[in-house]
């Protein structure tokens, strides 16, 4: 199991990545961040990162404006 944002708790499996659980919880935010416990995770390795069993995930999409 891994929790998200210390809100959803995603079965875990193995091969699960970062875009996998982005895609199950429907996160398509243009400008998203993730970090899995303590490591930032680039936008371009969302899709080839494992996240560990037991895992703190936390996603935020960074808003601007004026």
């Amino acid at each position: 199991m891994i929790r998200v944002n210390n809100l959803h708790d995603i079965p875990w499996r193995e091969g699960l990545t970062v875009q996998d659980v982005l895609d199950h919880l429907k996160y398509s935010y243009a400008l998203i961040t993730v970090t899995l416990g303590d490591e930032l995770v680039e936008p371009e390795r969302y899709a080839d990162t494992s996240v560990p069993d037991g895992c703190a995930m936390t996603v935020f999409h960074l808003a601007h404006g004026g």
